[in-house]
């Protein structure tokens, strides 16, 4: 049986991986941190210094502001963590790649099994179609929402680029008055009522557009990855690993 520290455990993410978890028998919640006030039938603290329970892994969707301590937390006790947080900056990014140093680290914008499949297939199209084909990005999220553009996003376009070189990002086109260039890719970003997430890749050529589209139709298929995440990591050695990893294991 897996312990789980579960950091978030009170919010919306949090729930979900909690129902995923109570009903596989192979891993529970052992305890939990938000910074918020609950009660939860696992203990809940405020902060990670005062966390008495020694789990096997910790699950974060949480908040950026809480990264350090977390981070720090594991170090400490040598405790693999599954980041599934999102809006991090370049510093944070940077950070959590040197911890994967000392420590088993699993780090995605979207733990869902259908959105990585969604990525590797922009990949194979950007990588036929990019040098006659406008490429744009289109995600749409609830109006809860902090971060924009989506961390989903920016991985979809951060795989492209490993296919088409010297891409521009363009995130608002408002501002100026041109004609686009050949290597921007666009990434457009929607909030609205309680889109769970939906991610939208556009190839547009002359006379012909080629789209891939995701929909997540509920918080439960990043829950699940999260946990299958937890079973894969746990024993891994020291290293940063993502949902690719997963599919080939």
């Amino acid at each position: 049986m897996i312990k789980i520290l579960l950091n978030g455990c009170l919010g919306k993410m949090g729930q979900a991986v909690e129902s995923c978890a109570n009903s596989r028998d192979d891993v529970m919640i052992s305890c939990g941190v938000d910074i918020a006030e609950g009660n939860k039938n696992y203990p809940v603290y405020r902060c990670f210094v005062d966390v008495e329970e020694t789990p096997d892994i910790i699950i974060d969707f949480s908040n950026p502001l809480v990264l350090d301590d977390m981070l720090s937390f594991a170090v400490e006790k040598k405790i693999p963590v599954i980041i599934c947080t999102t809006g991090f900056s370049e510093e944070q990014v940077k950070k959590i790649k040197d911890t994967a140093k000392d420590i088993p680290v699993f780090y995605s914008g979207n733990m869902s099994l259908g959105i990585n499949v969604l990525i590797a297939l922009s990949k194979m199209a950007a990588k036929v179609l990019s040098n006659s084909f406008d490429i744009e990005v289109i995600e749409k999220h609830h109006n809860q929402k902090i971060d924009a553009p989506s961390g989903t996003a920016l991985m979809i376009a951060d795989a492209i680029s490993e296919e088409v070189k010297d891409t521009q990002y363009v995130y608002d086109r408002h501002s100026y008055r041109k004609k686009r260039e050949h290597n921007e890719i666009g990434i457009h970003s929607i909030r609205g009522g309680t889109i769970v997430g939906e991610h939208e890749v556009i190839f547009a050529g002359h006379d012909e557009v080629v789209s891939l589209k995701h929909q997540a139709q509920s918080k439960g298929v990043f829950a699940a990855g999260a946990v299958n995440a937890a079973v894969y990591l746990k024993d891994k050695p020291s290293g940063l690993y993502d949902m690719s990893d997963v599919l080939r294991g």
